[in-house]
């Protein structure tokens, strides 16, 4: 590290948002200029792929920015979960609020505000509303990432294998049952 402050990687003289704003003030729902999305369009019939009461913020990296990652802020309900997936990218996850359970492989996760999670490249990964009220945490991720790919019959067997990580993930059943609570 050079210590000087032109060598900074965080910097990007001019470089702003395309809409040309530098601060987004958030009103306890929302950001201003962001407009929330639902988690994923579309559904599916693969076991795990189903989701529930999620809704996506992306803050950063999504309007053209000179970036090479995006920042996105999710919610999710109270007995809302994402779909349980893995991809070739890493993810991380900060809390800001909530209480969240996070299945990462074959290990469970209990998490709450400020906590830090890692997800390793290619491993099967869900978040879990576990409180009352809403979980919300920040995902930074790399703007060029392969898609999210759903878990074959074996990994998914695998997985349910494991008393607590079955306890934790929310999935479809295979019998057609509908979603497993």
């Amino acid at each position: 590290m050079s210590g000087h402050p032109e060598d900074s990687s965080c910097e990007l003289p001019g470089a702003s948002p395309a809409d040309g704003r530098r601060h987004r003030q958030f009103d306890g729902a929302a950001w201003d200029g962001v407009t929330p999305r639902v988690y994923k369009l579309g559904g599916s019939s693969v076991p795990g792929a189903a989701w529930r009461d999620v809704v996506r913020h992306t803050l950063a990296g999504g309007a053209g920015e000179p970036m090479a990652f995006q920042l996105r802020y999710f919610e999710i309900e109270p007995g809302g979960y994402s779909s349980l997936e893995k991809h070739r990218h890493v993810h991380t996850i900060i809390v800001l609020h909530g209480a969240g359970r996070v299945v990462v492989g074959r290990e469970v996760f209990d998490v709450a505000p400020f906590d830090f999670v890692y997800v390793p490249p290619n491993v099967p990964h869900q978040f879990v509303n576990a409180g009352a009220a809403t979980f919300g945490f920040l995902c930074p991720v790399d703007a060029d990432r392969d898609p999210p790919q759903p878990l074959n019959n074996e990994e998914l067997h695998e997985l349910l294998s494991d008393p607590r990580v079955r306890e934790a993930l929310r999935v479809q059943e295979t019998t057609g049952s509908g979603i497993r609570d």
